[in-house]
C-alpha cells in the first residue's frame, strides 16, 4: 500500500492568490521563552494552499463547508496528466480520456514548476468553460487542479468556478501532483470544518490500490 501526500505545505512562502493574505505563523508561547508549551498564531485565508471550494464560495445560498457530503471527498479518483499542455484545457482535451463514470478527476499539468518560483505566477494552466461543461455533462462530483484556480487568471468573472459549483461539483485547488503517476487512486481530502465556510484548507492524500 502506497500513499501520496498531495498537499502543499502551509508556510509564509507558499503562493497565495492575489488579494489573499500571505500566511503568517507567529509564535505566541515558546518553551525557550520560559513558557510551558510552544503555541503559534496562524493567519491565512480560507483558500490558501491545498484547499476546497464549497458552492458558498460563489453562491450566497450555496452549501458551505460544514454542510458538504463527505462521501464526495473520499473515494476513487483519477489523476489525468497533461505534461505537454501549454494552453488552458478544453473539452477536446478531456474527451479522449474515457472519463464517463469517473466521479473525481484530478488534473496534473506543468503547473508544478510554478510553485518553485518566489511569488504567485499568473501564467498557470487552468480549465476553460467547455472543459467545465463537459465535466458537468458526464456527472463528475469533484474536480482538482495543481495550482490555485481552475479558472484562468485573466478570467476574473470566474466562469469555470460558477459552472462547476453551480452544478454542485466541488473544487480542489492547490494540489501537489507532480510525483503521482496518472491512474486511479483512493482520494482522502477532508477540509477543516469551518462553520458556514466558503472554503477551507485540506490535507489531501492519495492511496494507491
Amino acid at each position: 500500500m502506497h500513499f501520496y501526500d498531495i498537499t502543499m505545505p502551509l508556510s509564509p512562502t507558499v503562493h497565495v492568490y492575489p488579494g489573499d493574505p500571505a500566511v503568517t505563523i507567529t509564535p505566541i508561547s515558546q518553551l525557550h521563552w520560559g513558557d510551558s508549551a510552544n503555541v503559534s498564531r496562524v493567519v491565512l485565508s480560507s483558500h490558501t494552499g491545498t484547499h476546497l471550494d464549497a458552492p458558498r464560495h460563489f453562491f450566497a445560498d450555496g452549501l458551505p463547508i460544514d454542510a458538504l457530503d463527505l462521501t464526495v471527498l473520499v473515494g476513487t479518483a483519477r489523476v489525468c496528466a497533461f505534461p505537454q499542455a501549454t494552453t488552458h484545457l478544453t473539452a477536446d482535451d478531456l474527451r479522449p480520456l474515457g472519463l464517463t463514470g469517473v466521479q473525481r478527476v484530478l488534473i496534473q499539468t506543468s503547473n508544478a514548476a510554478l510553485w518553485h518560483q518566489p511569488d504567485f505566477q499568473s501564467n498557470y494552466i487552468a480549465l476553460t468553460e467547455s472543459a467545465a461543461d463537459f465535466l458537468v455533462e458526464i456527472g463528475v462530483r469533484l474536480v482538482g487542479i495543481d495550482y490555485l484556480s481552475v479558472d484562468a487568471f485573466e478570467r476574473q468573472d470566474f466562469p469555470v468556478h460558477r459552472r462547476l459549483l453551480g452544478a454542485g461539483i466541488l473544487i480542489l485547488e492547490g494540489l501537489s501532483l507532480h510525483a503521482v503517476p496518472p491512474g486511479d487512486y483512493e482520494l482522502y481530502a477532508l477540509p477543516l470544518l469551518l462553520q458556514e465556510g466558503d472554503g477551507a484548507p485540506v490535507r489531501a492524500i492519495l492511496r494507491q490500490p
